[in-house]
């Protein structure tokens, strides 16, 4: 009866879960984190350089900006000019990304220093 019981919550959580995450998902939504970038995630790699500087490092070779939030690291996509400078500006800072997340990825809109 318990595992029955702990099964129907598990389930019963996996579904609210996923329809409020589709509920949301066209919706802009605003995230907190410390930009990085997806190569490195949370943890960069390159030897003598600070966290910044590898941030800029990694996108000048390809890489694309990443916020991390917590232990989760989204990907940050986006053409916009003063989008991409204010990410250069805010590399490893704190940083309240506006936009519309798809899995792991953020569509950004706007991008400014968190208090």
């Amino acid at each position: 009866m318990r595992r029955a019981l702990t099964r129907i919550t598990v389930s019963v959580a996996a579904l609210l879960f996923v329809v409020s995450s589709s509920l949301a998902a066209d919706k802009p939504q605003t995230y907190i984190g410390r930009v990085s970038d997806a190569m490195c995630g949370a943890e960069h790699m390159e030897a003598g350089a600070t966290a910044a500087d590898c941030t800029r490092d990694c996108v000048s070779k390809g890489s694309k900006y990443a916020l991390v939030v917590g232990e989760k690291v989204y990907t940050l996509d986006g053409e916009d000019k003063a989008a991409l400078d204010e990410l250069n500006k805010l590399a490893d800072q704190r940083a309240k990304i506006t936009g519309i997340a798809t899995g792991d990825t953020i569509q950004v809109s706007s991008v400014v220093p968190a208090k």
